[in-house]
């Protein structure tokens, strides 16, 4: 597993209880409805992308390797938001899931 940064570790240690809570919102949000992993775990990388949040879209490409998710199948995430949100954020998303893959 990659090193995760240094101020998201940070916050966790300092304020375990919200972590905690976070935590356990995050694992009540996925189990609240009919998706399969593969099918939420897409999604978080799409809304990452969208959001155009680079560590989001770092953690969501590794999360999505690590649930059996094929670059491939990650790479089509990207290329899906071109029409949404331009070719350069396109390019900038693409860049953050590489990263990922290429590590």
């Amino acid at each position: 597993m990659t090193d995760l940064p240094a101020p998201y570790t940070r916050i966790r240690e300092e304020f375990p209880e919200v972590a905690a809570a976070y935590d356990a919102l995050g694992s009540a949000a996925h189990e609240a409805g009919p998706l399969d992993d593969k099918t939420r775990q897409l999604i978080k990388l799409a809304l990452a992308i969208g959001a155009q949040l680079e560590g989001a879209t770092h953690a969501h490409a590794r999360r999505s390797l690590e649930a059996g998710i094929t670059p491939e199948e990650i790479k089509h995430v990207v290329i899906l938001a071109m029409t949404t949100l331009g070719f350069p954020a396109t390019v900038k998303a693409y860049t953050w899931v590489c990263d990922e893959l290429d590590a």
